[in-house]
């Protein structure tokens, strides 16, 4: 039976939890620092196990030993951002959590595919491939599917159709770079330019930039939990079964796109050996820029934080 551990039982990494168990596709553990809070909370879910007609176990512990043999590990330690903060801002606070965390889980499974959601997350997930020494295909940022999600959710409402007929894709970096090519997102697959005026569009892509910060601005207390655990659940789902499907994620680039030694959100294939391929599209020399300048903005992150 497969096991995936998750190290952060806040409100990402409790609701992750949550999610996976029910889909009876592996064994979790729910890991944190605080003592107690996973037990608790893995202790809850474990009874509505007969409820829902759940077979795979949760626990809840402090100890990584009990994550030991992990096929996925999933980083959601960290802290959360606060009304008024960037993405970016959380980045020295944050370096330290994630660095020990990698080196301490990594200890135990070093067979693990790691899936990064601490933010900044193209910056964390950098930070996870050094601290791991992994390859860098086994490390693998949340990135797009969270943005392309909320783009998705978006283009249904101005256009009265079901979230599921539309198919979006937000590239580059997870923050207030973030690239939308609107020409590759689609409604039955006729793009949205053919369906909706420039100024729409931008107001869309504009309101999908800030979505992160109009959640927290209007919980005040947390971050966003539902939505980013649903996307990395997804991921992990890609991984468990070997579905091979194309996502998109921040992941780290050896010259795909023209880019090197950073990681950005890209269309990533996803399988049992984490990131098995990089789909690269053909993009018009504005795309090209508008990529190349997201992964510019990453690059100096990584600089600045002396992880280079």
């Amino acid at each position: 039976m497969a096991k995936v551990s998750i190290i952060g039982a806040g409100n990402v990494g409790a609701t992750a939890a949550q999610r996976l168990v029910e889909k009876n596709l592996c064994d979790v553990v729910l890991l944190d620092i605080v003592e107690g809070l996973p037990q608790g909370k893995a202790l809850d879910m474990a009874h509505s196990a007969h409820v829902l007609g759940l077979t795979n176990r949760i626990i809840g512990t402090n100890d990584y030993t009990d994550t030991a043999g992990s096929d996925i590990v999933i980083i959601t330690s960290g802290a959360a951002r606060k009304p008024g903060m960037t993405r970016d801002q959380l980045v020295e606070i944050n370096a330290g959590i994630v660095g020990d965390v990698v080196k301490k889980a990594v200890a135990v499974s070093d067979s693990a595919i790691l899936l990064v959601v601490t933010n900044p997350v193209d910056v964390m997930t950098y930070l996870a491939i050094k601290k791991s020494g992994f390859a860098p295909k086994r490390v693998i940022g949340l990135s797009g599917i969270l943005d392309s999600s909320r783009l998705a959710y978006l283009i249904a409402s101005e256009l009265n159709v079901p979230v599921t007929d539309v198919t979006a894709y937000v590239w580059g970096e997870h923050g207030q770079q973030m690239v939308v090519i609107p020409r590759l997102n689609t409604v039955r697959g006729v793009s949205i330019t053919k369906m909706l005026p420039d100024d729409v569009i931008s107001a869309l892509v504009k309101r999908t930039i800030g979505s992160g910060a109009e959640v927290v601005n209007l919980l005040k207390t947390s971050s966003a939990y539902y939505a980013p655990s649903a996307a990395v659940v997804r991921m992990a789902e890609a991984v468990l079964t070997d579905s091979q499907e194309v996502l998109p994620c921040a992941v780290y680039l050896d010259g795909e796109y023209g880019l090197n030694d950073v990681v950005c959100g890209v269309p990533a294939k996803l399988g049992k050996g984490g990131l098995e391929g990089i789909v690269e599209l053909e993009l018009t020399p504005d795309e090209n820029k508008q990529l190349a300048d997201s992964a510019g903005s990453i690059k100096r992150m990584i600089v600045d934080a002396g992880m280079a």
